[in-house]
């Protein structure tokens, strides 16, 4: 069932987007070979904890960490360990906030040092595709709508795989609500979108095969033919005539470009 939230839930929700953007902003700033996955997991989960926010992720289903970090081949939930990032290496990190009794989600991928042209490509393609998808979010639309946007830019221009297994997902009280949103489908599929619909976009979007597997820890996904992948994901209210963006890549973007150590030219 979904759950429709009011403008002043959505307010909340807003709150707790920005918060979480401003801590994946924090991780832009620090991101750098040499760090180990555990440490920029540490980077977000101070952050949001000094802020007076939860981390979602945290102990969420026995996850051990406040946010999924996952390189390279990589697609989503990948658990912080010792891993040194180096050059060459993109990363995912995606995170949650639970604050003022709402949950936001976004993710974000860096490109760390000389990352190669073709996965840089993805990467804009990706990002690019996420507001694709993002302008179909509007009442009166379905779901299937923000699939196909999606599907057709990444797969069926450029030629790359759309992660069928994971999906985005309404989200408010809980971390994952209905309805699922998909990253394919047809046009004109699935639920109709009404005002105070709060939604969780995010492709996934893989170099080459859709294909995925899971790794032994029952966690990470993985491209099947060891392909990288990328994910982008922003909290979403569908809006009249114009979806309202919750969470905020700006300060991200910034900071992102700030750092020396990552490549922004995709």
């Amino acid at each position: 069932m979904i759950q429709y939230k009011t403008k002043e839930e959505i307010e909340l929700i807003r709150k707790s987007a920005l918060l979480l953007s401003d801590a994946l902003a924090e991780v832009a700033r620090t991101i750098k070979p040499g760090m180990s996955t555990l440490e920029v997991d540490a980077v977000a989960d101070r952050y949001i904890v000094e802020h007076g926010a939860t981390p979602s992720f945290k102990n969420y289903k026995g996850f051990p960490a406040a946010c999924c970090i996952s390189v390279n081949e990589a697609v989503v939930h990948g658990i912080p360990d010792k891993y040194v990032l180096k050059d060459g290496d993109i990363v995912t990190v995606d995170c949650g906030v639970f604050m003022n009794g709402f949950h936001a989600d976004s993710a974000y991928t860096f490109a760390i040092g000389n990352v190669a042209e073709n996965i840089l490509r993805l990467m804009g393609a990706t990002k690019a595709s996420l507001y694709k998808g993002i302008e179909k979010a509007i009442v009166g639309n379905r779901i299937g709508d923000i699939s196909y946007a999606i599907q057709e830019y990444t797969e069926k221009e450029r030629g790359y795989g759309v992660v069928r297994e994971l999906v985005g997902h309404g989200l408010g009280r809980h971390l994952h609500e209905d309805p699922q949103v998909p990253n394919y489908g047809k046009r004109g599929s699935g639920p109709v979108m009404k005002e105070g619909l709060v939604i969780a976009i995010e492709p996934m979007i893989n170099l080459r095969s859709k294909d995925v597997e899971y790794l032994e820890d029952g966690w990470t996904v993985v491209t099947r033919d060891n392909s990288a992948s990328v994910h982008f994901e922003h909290t979403v209210a569908v809006g009249k005539g114009k979806a309202d963006i919750l969470s905020n890549f700006a300060e991200i973007e910034k900071a992102e470009k700030n750092n020396p150590e990552l490549n922004t030219n995709y």
